[in-house]
């Protein structure tokens, strides 16, 4: 039988019919990925019976750049694909909506849940031979799809970057002292002497495997020309959410399919780079969310990818950073109804793995509220202490204090960097402790420092 397509939204029947068309055959099969862009995995049966697994990537919406940056990604595949990177066949793209027909390729993601050791360094080397071999591909064509070769030494250390903080300062719903210290630094501390140029996945380290190997390179979304240190500071930021394993080694293997000497200091630079341009992606879903946002998700994600770049600046130079004092236990007058509420929430259970996702945003913003109630208003008051002895005069107000923090920031050269960065830790180290329960795998989450 074939899937009811009437059961979805308009847009996406004429996808689904669409995917029908590209691989020749019909949807017999259909399942919503549970996770907050919308991507369905379809069994599609063709006329000689058999079944082709197909995955549909949708845009993600409110947090990117929609059409192009998903179209980017369906050449970037096409591309990889003709050079001989193991990456999903692309059948066709879809405009309206925005959406890329794929092959489902075989394995699975997170190399943290292999538990033989062997198997996990054979996985991640080979990941570490097929990046070598993508940074050495030749830029002509991809030139002529249209990635811009880097006119600069400036724009092949910064990549990307700066249309991140473009788009986030667009954006920009209030004051960011945090995010306007750490896009400060990298500008004042761009690696010099740089003149290698690739292809960069982007978003490194995302990839399925198999059997002891990488099956596909799979999310190039954010790929570009630039640096290929930047692919490999890229890896930082990923295992931060899906565990990579020593990433020393990991630069070794790297080396030796490379050919090419690794500078550690450079790529821990474009770790705190790309670490950043997750806060600068969704500060405005923090700050201005809508109802359809997974508020907490983004939050945890805005949270500590802001905090684990910073304490990589203070690594680099040398700052020591005393941690936050945090609480054990408060009671508050209205913790009952949150009580209730986390229940209440837990009673209401879901087969479907995408509607058991939405439930259970709803449950870990509720977890984020109640600690607030308990916590927030003490660590508030530390914070604006804090705050008044960087600034001279203890801010009346959390909004008084942001905009005064990013006025100093502003007019710091680098002569308060140490003060500002020991500040920005504690204060997101803070904030992070009431999301801490519902932190989900970025739950004391660190970066990497490579021995450098």
């Amino acid at each position: 039988m074939t899937f009811d397509h009437t059961k979805l939204a308009p847009e996406w029947q004429r996808a689904f019919a669409f995917a029908e068309s590209k691989v020749g055959g019909r949807i017999v099969g259909a399942e919503r990925q549970p996770r907050w862009r919308p991507a369905w995995f379809l069994d599609i049966e063709r006329p000689d019976g058999t079944h082709v697994p197909i995955y549909l990537r949708g845009a993600r919406g409110e947090a990117a750049d929609g059409d192009d940056r998903l179209r980017h990604e369906s050449t970037c595949l096409e591309l990889l694909e003709k050079h001989g990177i193991p990456v999903p066949h692309v059948h066709g793209f879809h405009h309206e909506p925005e959406a890329i027909v794929m092959d489902k390729a075989a394995g699975r993601i997170n190399l943290a849940t292999v538990e033989n050791p062997t198997e996990r360094k054979a996985i991640r080397d080979h990941y570490m031979q097929i990046l070598a071999d993508i940074h050495r591909i030749d830029l002509a064509g991809f030139q002529r799809a249209g990635l811009a070769l880097p006119a600069s030494s400036d724009d092949l250390a910064l990549g990307d970057f700066d249309t991140w903080v473009a788009s986030y300062r667009s954006t920009k719903k209030r004051p960011e002292p945090a995010i306007e210290f750490a896009v400060d630094w990298l500008h004042r501390n761009v690696p010099k002497g740089r003149e290698r140029t690739s292809f960069l996945v982007g978003d490194s380290g995302q990839f399925l495997f198999d059997q002891g190997r990488v099956t596909a390179v799979i999310d190039v979304e954010l790929a570009y020309l630039g640096d290929p240190a930047a692919d490999l500071g890229g890896l930082l930021a990923r295992d931060l959410s899906e565990p990579l394993g020593d990433l020393e080694d990991a630069m070794r293997t790297y080396e030796e399919a490379s050919g090419e000497p690794v500078d550690r200091r450079v790529v821990l630079y474009h770790a705190i780079r790309f670490g950043m341009v997750t806060p600068l992606a969704t500060a405005v879903q923090v700050a201005a969310p809508n109802a359809a946002t997974d508020f907490l998700q983004y939050f945890v994600w805005y949270l500590t990818y802001a905090r684990c770049p910073l304490e990589l600046i203070a690594h680099l130079e040398h700052i020591d950073i005393q941690s936050a004092e945090l609480p054990t236990e408060s009671l508050s007058p209205w913790a009952i109804g949150h009580d209730v509420l986390q229940a209440r929430l837990a009673s209401f259970e879901r087969e479907d793995p995408y509607e058991a996702y939405q439930i259970e945003a709803v449950r870990r913003t509720a977890e984020y509220l109640r600690r607030a109630d308990r916590h927030g208003p003490a660590l508030e008051a530390v914070d604006l202490d804090e705050a008044g002895e960087l600034l001279g005069d203890r801010p009346a107000s959390w909004q008084e204090r942001d905009v005064a923090l990013e006025e100093l920031v502003v007019s710091n050269r680098g002569e308060r960097d140490a003060e500002l960065l020991r500040y920005f830790v504690r204060r997101l180290q803070r904030q992070e402790f009431l999301v801490e329960p519902v932190a989900k795998e970025l739950r004391g989450a660190r970066m990497q420092t490579l021995g450098a």
